[in-house]
């Protein structure tokens, strides 16, 4: 298959190369981490960003939407959203 933008370097504004489901963990870290979360039934995130010290908390997060963040983690408790899909 031909690949027009493989001479492309990966960035954080480039289309993610991967994807891959989440399960919420309250402890495990994500496998990599993503440029952003795509949920696909909404609800609640809680979250830790890559270099953050504490979680941060994401209300109502539609059903189709996406969150802007590079986590490291994706907590299962406080997270109520499910069909969530990280893309690296």
């Amino acid at each position: 298959m031909e690949d027009d933008f493989a001479s492309n370097l990966p960035s954080a504004l480039t289309p993610s190369e991967s994807a891959y489901a989440v399960t919420p963990h309250d402890t495990l870290a994500l496998p990599a981490v993503p440029k952003f979360l795509y949920v696909g039934v909404g609800g609640r995130v809680t979250l830790r960003s890559r270099d953050a010290a504490a979680d941060v908390v994401f209300e109502n997060v539609p059903s189709g939407g996406y969150i802007y963040v590079r986590p490291s983690h994706v907590r299962a408790s406080g997270t109520t959203a499910s069909a969530i899909v990280a893309c690296a």
